[in-house]
């Protein structure tokens, strides 16, 4: 038997989900634009024994969110988990979603230090 988690959609409808989800159902979870919630619509909260996994709702700056990425991606990850990044550090999913995957990095990432370039004179 499938887990069933429950998502509010854009439009603020309730929506039971078998898991595993569908790549596109997913992918808006993880940019934060759906929200898991609980069957009455009240914001889910991840139980204590279960390992944080942020099933996207919309989050205050810097706060941990259920579905949305705990800490930076890397620069290889796709652009939806990048866009999660983004609303965790307090982008909306709709601005970060218009953005390509660079300007978010730029954006979003922590700078890289550059490498030391020695003088060959």
């Amino acid at each position: 038997m499938a887990e069933t988690i429950y998502v509010r959609g854009e439009g603020g409808g309730i929506h039971p989900m078998d898991l595993p989800l569908p790549e596109p159902i997913e992918e808006r979870l993880r940019k934060g634009m759906l929200q898991r919630v609980n069957e009455d619509g009240s914001l889910y909260v991840v139980p204590a024994d279960e390992e944080p996994t942020n099933a996207g709702k919309a989050p205050a700056a810097g706060q941990q969110v259920p579905g949305l990425p705990l800490t930076q991606p890397g620069k290889n990850a796709d652009k939806a988990t990048w866009v999660g990044w983004a609303v965790v550090q307090g982008a909306t999913a709709e601005e970060a979603d218009g953005m390509t995957k660079a300007d978010l990095i730029e954006k979003y990432g922590t700078p890289s230090t550059p490498a030391t370039q020695s003088s060959g004179d």
